[in-house]
């Protein structure tokens, strides 16, 4: 499995984030080109990438330059979450790049609800909301994506100090989102003033790093340094990137969702279990339960991907009246799998193929058994023949 151990002893920031991937083997030619699928206006921005010092270590800056006519404009430009989300939900960028992309944006503005108290939805951000900030965030999921990277570790990131200026006025370090952003990761003081973590950086870690007090033991393969715009007397301004293997079995991290109903019909219930699997969850299961004063209930559960956690917990509630759900994280160990299509007696099948597994696909052999007026496991044992055969 590739993993990325990112070693932020300087802090994180969007800018810096990109700029390692770049150091790490994204050409910037294919940055580019999977950025221009967002439909950002034309000439609203240049993207500029060159080797840069701080203080003895090298490395590679990211700077997403804006015309001179509209750099005022654009950094001070207002988006709200919907439009961004909408934005890279139409685009035709790759479906993971999309996750990613969504899912740091999406912590981003659970902080930024939180901090000013309104609601997700509602969410109108200010500098995050400027196209390098879009830039930033978009091009961290292409890079992660291009790296083949399946799952992102951090070490422990300074805290900063001082104060910073943004569009709600003078603020101590870190900002109100970007301390909610912290929750969760390691921090430590030991470093002077100046914003550390930028609310980008911070959300990227968030949303796609585990945190661990060791870097994790891999064979690295390539390692970046992302150099960021600032210089600080305490340490060089750089975050570090290791590329590498471990011999862990492939994974992912998903949530799992669920809730107790005990004055749910089965009808309804059903309909929800059907509308889940319809909106993407990765799996829905029930089981009976025996809650409390001694009444049978429900238990109602679902797997997703992080970025799907709201909308498919405000489905359950809508369907089902539940006033909440728990959300656990799980880990996932999954085999190397893939999609085969053959040509067969009875026309186009596809086949699901793993290191220990072969079988035709489900929903296949299903339309085939109906078509034919055949039983499904006479389907499905004859294409398991016809694919060995061939």
């Amino acid at each position: 499995m590739r993993i990325l151990h990112l070693d932020a002893h300087a802090g994180i920031s969007g800018d810096m984030t990109v700029a390692t991937l770049l150091d790490l083997g994204l050409p910037l030619e294919v940055l580019q080109q999977e950025l221009a699928k967002l439909g950002l206006p034309e000439g609203s921005y240049r993207l500029e990438s060159r080797q840069a010092e701080r203080y003895g270590m090298t490395g590679r800056s990211f700077t997403v330059q804006l015309p001179d006519a509209s750099a005022h404009e654009q950094h001070h430009q207002h988006r709200h979450y919907a439009d961004i989300r909408t934005m890279i939900a139409d685009s035709a960028l790759g479906r993971r790049v999309k996750e990613l992309a969504q899912w740091i944006f999406l912590k981003l503005a659970e902080a930024e609800a939180v901090a000013h108290r309104v609601p997700v939805g509602e969410v109108c951000f200010h500098e995050v909301g400027a196209v390098d900030s879009i830039v930033d965030i978009v091009g961290t999921a292409i890079g992660l994506d291009y790296l083949e990277v399946a799952q992102v570790y951090c070490s422990a990131v300074p805290l900063g100090g001082g104060f910073v200026e943004t569009a709600h006025g003078r603020l101590p370090v870190p900002a109100p989102a970007t301390a909610l952003l912290m929750n969760g990761l390691l921090v430590h003081g030991d470093c002077g003033s100046g914003e550390r973590v930028t609310p980008t950086g911070a959300a990227i870690l968030a949303a796609l790093a585990e945190p661990v007090a060791a870097m994790p033991v891999m064979q690295v393969r390539a390692i970046g340094h992302g150099a960021g715009s600032k210089d600080f007397a305490d340490c060089p301004n750089i975050l570090r990137g290791f590329l590498g293997e471990t011999l862990d079995q492939p994974g992912d991290t998903v949530l799992e969702l669920s809730c107790n109903l005990d004055d749910v019909t089965p009808e309804v219930i059903g309909h929800t279990v059907q509308r889940l699997l319809a909106a993407g969850a990765l799996d829905v299961w029930t089981s009976a339960i025996q809650m409390k004063k001694q009444r049978p209930g429900i238990l109602l559960a679902f797997l997703c991907n992080p970025h799907q956690q709201s909308e498919l917990a405000r489905l359950v509630m809508a369907e089902t009246g539940t006033l909440g759900l728990r959300v656990q994280q799980q880990r996932r160990l999954q085999q190397q799998r893939r999609i085969e299509e053959r040509q067969t007696s009875w026309g186009m099948v596809r086949y699901k193929l793993s290191d220990c597994n072969l079988k035709p696909e489900f929903d296949d052999c299903c339309r085939i058994a109906a078509e034919q007026g055949l039983p499904l496991k006479e389907v499905q044992q004859q294409l398991l023949e016809e694919y060995e055969h061939d």
